[in-house]
C-alpha cells in the first residue's frame, strides 16, 4: 500500500473542504501560474484570486496514505492485496466471489485467496482489472511522463507558490508540459495521446524549456502512467461499477482526475448506502445506475466543453499562441479559476461573455491565418 501513484498532484480548493483534507497533506499552495506559449511568451495567471484561494499541490503517496488511514479509523477493513479476477459480476442473486493475492505477510509473491462480497466499486485506475472483468470496453489514453527534480533552494524559492504550464509542438502535439512545485522538489512532465512512442523526446524538450529555472537539479524519481481520455463504454454490470480513472473520468485539456476520482467514489458509495437502505438489502444494477445518472447529469457538459477546447487550441502552435494570448484576459482568468476551484459553472456577465466570444473568434481566426501562412511558406 506504499505505492506512489504517478500524478501531477493538483487539487482544487473545493476538494479540501468537501473531503475534509488537513492542511498538512498539502505541500504547496499555488497562487500564481505562468502559461508559456510555443514562442516562450509568458502570461501570468492568478491575478483574480483572493488571499484565501489557492490550488493545492500534494504528493499522492502522502494524500492516499491519509485517506486510507482515515477510512480504517471509520471501520473500513483494509486488505493489502492485488485483485486478480471475479467469477460473476453479480447479475444474479448471491455473493460475488473475487480472487486476489494477499500480501499481508509481506510476501513478494502474494498468497492466492478468495473473498465473497455483495457489491464491487472498481477504483483500480487506468489499467483497471475490474473493468476488464465486466468487459467495460477500451478507451483511448494519454501517456504522462514525469520526473521529480530536487533543485537548489534558491531555485525552489521561485516555485514556492508558482506552477508553470508550457504548450508547443516540442513538448506535446496535443497536451501541455508542466512544472509543479512539491514539498522540497518540482515535478516536471508532459503527456500525449497521438504520439506515445515519442514521450521521452517530448520530456527532453520540456526539460530544455525549463532548463534555466531548474539548473543544478537532480532527478530523484521518474514516473509514467496512462491517463484515460474519455469514459469507458460500460461503467456498470450487475453489482459492479467503476469510478475514477477506472471509469475514464479524466478531463481533456487540463488532464485533471483527482477531484473527479474522489467525487465519483463518494457518489457511488452514496448510491449504495441509499439504495441498500444502510446495508439492510441487496443492491442491483439499477441501483448503481442511480450514481451514473447523477454523474452524467452533473459533469457531462464539463467534459464536453474541455474536449472542444483541447481540439480547438491544442491542434497547432498558432492556436496555442492564441490560447496563451487569451489567458492574459482578466475575465478569462476569473471564469477559469472559479470553475476549477469550485467545480461550478459561474454565471458570467452577458457583456463580458460577448466580448470573450469576440476575442475567442478573433484569436482562432489569427491562429488559422498564421497556420495557413506557415503552410504556404513550407510549400514555396
Amino acid at each position: 500500500m506504499d505505492n506512489c501513484k504517478p500524478c501531477g498532484g493538483a487539487i482544487p480548493l473545493c476538494m479540501v473542504g468537501e473531503f475534509d483534507l488537513p492542511e498538512e497533506i498539502i505541500d504547496r499552495k499555488v497562487t500564481k501560474m505562468k502559461m508559456i506559449s510555443p514562442s516562450n511568451r509568458a502570461v501570468d495567471v492568478g491575478q483574480t484570486l483572493n488571499d484565501k484561494e489557492y490550488i493545492g499541490m500534494c504528493r499522492r503517496e502522502v494524500m492516499d496514505d491519509f485517506l486510507r488511514k482515515r477510512a480504517k479509523s471509520l471501520g473500513t477493513n483494509l486488505v493489502n492485496g492485488l485483485f486478480m479476477k471475479l467469477e460473476d459480476p453479480g447479475q444474479g442473486n448471491g455473493a460475488i466471489t473475487i480472487h486476489y493475492n494477499d500480501y499481508e505477510a509481506d510476501s513478494k509473491v502474494g498468497e492466492p485467496k478468495t473473498m465473497e462480497v455483495d457489491c464491487i466499486i472498481g477504483a483500480d485506475g487506468a489499467n483497471s482489472r475490474v473493468a476488464k472483468n465486466i468487459d467495460a470496453g477500451e478507451y483511448d489514453y494519454a501517456i504522462a511522463f514525469q520526473e521529480r527534480i530536487k533543485i537548489p533552494d534558491e531555485k525552489m524559492e521561485y516555485y514556492k507558490d508558482l506552477a508553470e504550464m508550457y504548450v508547443g509542438d516540442d513538448v506535446s502535439p496535443d497536451f501541455y508540459g508542466w512544472v509543479f512545485p512539491k514539498y522540497d522538489h518540482v515535478a516536471v512532465g508532459t503527456g500525449t495521446v497521438v504520439n506515445k512512442t515519442a514521450i521521452k523526446t517530448y520530456q527532453a524538450a520540456m526539460r530544455k524549456r525549463a532548463e534555466e529555472k531548474c539548473a543544478g537539479g537532480k532527478i530523484i524519481r521518474v514516473e509514467a502512467h496512462p491517463i484515460p481520455e474519455h469514459p469507458r463504454p460500460r461503467r456498470v454490470q450487475g453489482r459492479v461499477t467503476l469510478v475514477g480513472d477506472a471509469a475514464g473520468y479524466v478531463t481533456k485539456c487540463s488532464g485533471e482526475g483527482i477531484y473527479f476520482a474522489a467525487k465519483s467514489g463518494r457518489m457511488a458509495a452514496e448510491a449504495v448506502v441509499e439504495r441498500s437502505e444502510n446495508g439492510t438489502k441487496e443492491v442491483d444494477e439499477s441501483d448503481l445506475r442511480l450514481y451514473l445518472d447523477k454523474w452524467d447529469r452533473k459533469y457531462w457538459a464539463t467534459y464536453k466543453v474541455l474536449d472542444i477546447l483541447q481540439k480547438v487550441f491544442y491542434r497547432s502552435n498558432p492556436a496555442r499562441e492564441a490560447f496563451v494570448e487569451m489567458c492574459a484576459d482578466e475575465y478569462v482568468q476569473k471564469m477559469t479559476f472559479d470553475s476549477y476551484l469550485y467545480k461550478t459553472v459561474v454565471p458570467g456577465n452577458p457583456l463580458d461573455d460577448m466580448k470573450l466570444l469576440g476575442n475567442t473568434v478573433a484569436s482562432i481566426v489569427r491562429a488559422n491565418a498564421l497556420r495557413a501562412a506557415g503552410k504556404s511558406q513550407v510549400n514555396v
